[in-house]
């Protein structure tokens, strides 16, 4: 007679299952890394810095961006982020109090001369990047110990013409860089470099049609910062930045330029900079590319919040 056995049926169920179960598992896995998580969770009304995914260094090797050099080694910048918060240095920053939500964020990106003490409530305490326009490098070593030895970790990007660039010893700004990268070796200064300046030019001119220099242009620091940032970072949260229209609206802020700065009120800044024949940042204009740039990369702008449609 023979005796039929009812455990192996059963076992290999047990196998199926568990086969199944585990290529779910690298299903969900997979659409972890790949799903746009920053842009979900705006969507439903969560703040993106709030959603800091796995380490990008367990998906990606760093990135290599050529257009940015060291001003003693020569070597390019290697950066990969996967949430940058870039805060600006408007006046809109004060009294917000994200300074806590903007720490927890993988990459803090920072402009020119911005501080953060006595204003970490509002702006947060972390720099990782801080990207600086040749005009503003004065500023920055009028306190140099604390932009080049207190805060050595931070990695510094300055952008300008190469006319104050130059390497050959002719390039005003450049010079005090390297002066202040040996007083500071441990100081991360990157420059930029002409091939990089000009790509940054043709991008002004691809997207508004417009020669930077026949029309009179001068980019902005933001400029600068973002075309880098969507270069090196997964998602982007933009804090303090108002768009294109916001000067015309029935409800805007009458804010100071600046944050740390009283004085100058902002919507006059843009607009006088925005009608200025020559020598102006076109902010307005700049910010109707950011908005372009929003639909097409991760980008979200929040206090005061961008509708991009």
């Amino acid at each position: 007679m023979k005796v039929l056995n009812c455990e192996q049926p059963e076992r290999k169920s047990v196998i199926a299952v568990s086969f199944l179960v585990a290529f779910l598992f690298l299903l969900i896995l997979r659409l972890f890394h790949e799903v746009d998580l920053p842009l979900v969770l705006s969507c439903l009304g969560q703040s993106s810095a709030k959603w800091l995914p796995f380490s990008s260094t367990h998906r990606r090797p760093l990135r290599t961006h050529y257009g940015y050099t060291h001003v003693k080694t020569q070597e390019p910048l290697h950066l990969d982020c996967d949430l940058c918060a870039i805060v600006s240095n408007s006046g809109q920053m004060a009294g917000q109090k994200v300074g806590p939500e903007i720490d927890r964020s993988s990459c803090i990106w920072r402009m020119n001369n911005a501080p953060t003490k006595g204003y970490e409530e509002d702006v947060g305490r972390k720099t990782m990047i801080r990207v600086v326009s040749h005009t503003s490098v004065p500023l920055l070593l009028k306190n140099p110990d604390y932009f080049f030895k207190e805060t050595n970790s931070t990695i510094y990007v300055i952008w300008g013409p190469f006319r104050n660039m130059r390497k050959d010893g002719n390039g005003i700004v450049y010079n005090m860089l390297r002066k202040a990268a040996d007083i500071y070796p441990g100081a991360q200064i990157y420059v930029t470099t002409e091939k990089r300046m000009s790509y940054c030019d043709g991008v002004f001119k691809k997207e508004t049609g417009k020669d930077r220099v026949q029309s009179g242009t001068y980019l902005s620091t933001g400029w600068f910062t973002l075309i880098l940032a969507m270069d090196a970072c997964y998602g982007i949260h933009v804090y303090g930045m108002i768009n294109d229209t916001y000067c015309k609206s029935e409800d805007f802020r009458k804010v100071p330029y600046h944050y740390y700065e009283p004085g100058r009120d902002e919507c006059d800044e843009y607009i006088l900079h925005e009608n200025a024949p020559y020598g102006g940042h076109r902010f307005i204009t700049e910010k109707k590319v950011f908005a372009k740039w929003a639909k097409k990369h991760k980008i979200i702008f929040t206090h005061p919040n961008w509708t991009v449609s």
